[in-house]
């Protein structure tokens, strides 16, 4: 187990931090939300945690974790498929680190995934880091020189006060919590961009055999 790649020496990895800095750089240039290392630590800890409370084993956990801090690298070279291009790119560094190929394997799959227009949950890595990736909705993913009037995704993200994301173990659930500040978003626009995305947290629920619940401003709606 000594021999094999820990979450933190991925952390620590100066090729995968350029990828992930040049990444969020493109996609400020293009109006998207924070895609850096705030949100590459957030679902790389969440797709650890999630896996971790179902009682995974640790080293598919630390797999998870690894996942999550790399599965948006592909923006670098583009957004579009930039699942698919992330996955390429997470196989070469993997491999040159003399990662095992089944894990390997298994996180690029996961990383080949996560994307909306192709994702599902094919294995617990990519239920855990799409759970994780979809639930990372903050105020803070807000660019400073963000218009929000002339941008949905950056008022919803916006007026997110705050969210949570727990497994019940007991209850075999997944409870997604967000409250939003109506004044700045109702929540029939958050429902206009994200509601695939939490039809897609609902089946990586399933996938770990978690009934996925979403509440927003303590109203149940899924």
């Amino acid at each position: 187990m000594s021999d094999l790649i820990k979450p933190d020496e991925i952390f620590h990895n100066k090729e995968i931090n350029a990828l992930i800095e040049t990444a969020d750089a493109s996609l400020h240039e293009m109006g998207f939300t924070e895609h850096g290392f705030a949100h590459a630590k957030r679902s790389s800890n969440y797709a650890r945690d999630i896996l971790a409370s179902l009682d995974f084993p640790e080293r598919t956990c630390e797999l998870a974790a690894i996942a999550g801090y790399i599965h948006d690298i592909g923006n670098a070279m583009n957004r579009c498929d930039h699942a698919h291009t992330g996955a390429a790119l997470a196989f070469s560094i993997l491999r040159s680190l003399d990662m095992p190929p089944d894990e390997v394997a298994q996180i690029c799959s996961a990383i080949g995934y996560h994307d909306e227009k192709t994702a599902y949950p094919v294995n617990p890595l990519a239920a855990a880091l799409i759970l994780s990736d979809k639930s990372d909705v903050r105020r803070t993913r807000v660019r400073k020189d963000a218009v929000l009037a002339l941008d949905i995704h950056d008022r919803v993200n916006y007026a997110v006060e705050s969210t949570s994301l727990k497994i019940d173990k007991d209850t075999s659930s997944c409870i997604f919590n967000v409250v939003i500040d109506t004044a700045i978003c109702p929540v029939m626009e958050y429902f206009e961009i994200f509601l695939e995305r939490m039809v897609l947290c609902r089946k990586a629920a399933q996938h770990l055999g978690l009934v996925f619940e979403l509440i927003i401003n303590n109203t149940k709606i899924l």
